[in-house]
């Protein structure tokens, strides 16, 4: 009977000492891999199967290793990541940055989707730029011109004025106070295996393929 007590109670012991271990493990591996909401070979021929696979399986999961790695035992351990990204520096701002920035990514596409906006959005584009097809213009000359590595955005201020900023390697429009609406990555890994050298065949395709309801209640 000793014997049986004894051995319920090293269980007990056991269990206990590893729901505290998975428990604290949880707390530290807080931020997780996206989901994408289409297939890897949805967004085809505007961008392949391939490159899903290694921008988001690879590169993106890369991200959120190391934020999860850095983060424990500073202030923001327990912080969302926009409140990281408007209040980081060095590598922290960089990995949280990218996955803000990824995460938004993927979200914006569907393979129906492609069009114009509508709705306030469409109305607000329209008294910034005269026009969708200015807009457009203009959006793809900043991510064809920007130098290296980094992302043009659509962001809006806090009283809704529409505005696009180009933003160097993993920075993103929540840095400057912003909301970002609309982002397109011009990291050469998101399109190299399916345009090379190409970036403004790469941003003139994505039009293509943008989900223009999600990225308007982003608005």
């Amino acid at each position: 009977m000793l014997t049986l007590c004894l051995s319920l109670l090293l269980l007990v012991t056991n269990n206990s000492n590893h729901s505290q271990t998975t428990n604290k493990k949880e707390e530290i591996m807080k931020f997780e891999l996206i989901q994408l909401p289409y297939a890897a070979n949805a967004l085809e021929p505007v961008i392949s199967k391939a490159t899903i696979e290694f921008h988001h399986g690879k590169h993106l999961q890369a991200y959120v290793n190391n934020l999860n790695n850095l983060i424990p035992g500073t202030k923001f351990e327990n912080a969302p990541l926009e409140q990281i990204v408007a209040e980081s520096d060095g590598a922290i701002f960089n990995n949280a940055g990218q996955i803000l920035n990824h995460n938004l990514y993927f979200t914006q596409f569907s393979p129906k989707g492609g069009g114009k906006p509508s709705g306030k959005l469409a109305e607000a584009i329209d008294k910034t730029w005269g026009s969708f097809e200015n807009f457009q213009k203009e959006f793809n000359t900043a991510g064809a011109g920007l130098f290296g590595s980094g992302w043009v955005w659509l962001a809006k201020d806090k009283d809704g004025k529409l505005s696009i900023t180009k933003e160097a390697n993993g920075s993103n429009p929540v840095a400057k106070g912003l909301t970002p609406i609309l982002g397109f990555d011009v990291w050469e890994h998101a399109y190299y295996l399916d345009y090379q050298n190409r970036r403004p065949d790469h941003l003139t395709a994505l039009w293509k393929i943008i989900d223009w309801d999600a990225v308007g209640k982003r608005y």
